[in-house]
């Protein structure tokens, strides 16, 4: 097979770069379509992940139930029902106190939410940029 340079036969190089002029954006309309369709089933399967999750944490939470209730009964053969009840609950309230300090603290730090480091770059870059032009 050889390799053709130059214009096809019977079309001249105004005639290519016409033709070339209204492919092009067939061309992209096309890509846009096929990324548009790439999308939409990446999305679907997200979506049937994201339902996945769901069920997963909802079956999670009935398994910790379980498992309180279990500390409860197994604490009831050592002091009456009621109170093991309380202390459960009360190890899971102090449980949950400490993760609530702890979010708390973690969001704390993460604010302000302004991307310092970009700042501090953009603030370096306007003060070389007025430090060039002033030479």
């Amino acid at each position: 097979m050889t390799a053709q340079h130059g214009a096809p036969e019977g079309q001249t190089l105004g005639a290519l770069v016409h033709q070339l002029s209204q492919q092009i954006p067939e061309l992209i309309r096309s890509e846009i379509r096929l990324a548009q369709a790439e999308v939409a089933q990446k999305g679907k399967r997200a979506g049937v992940g994201i339902g996945m999750f769901s069920v997963a944490g909802l079956l999670a939470f009935f398994a910790v139930a379980t498992f309180v209730t279990t500390a409860i009964l197994a604490l009831a053969n050592v002091v009456d029902a009621w109170l093991a009840a309380l202390i459960v609950g009360l190890v899971l309230l102090a449980g949950a106190a400490v993760a609530g300090l702890a979010g708390k603290n973690k969001v704390a730090e993460a604010t302000p939410a302004a991307p310092e480091r970009a700042i501090q770059g953009i603030k370096d870059d306007v003060a070389t940029v007025k430090g060039a032009h002033h030479d």
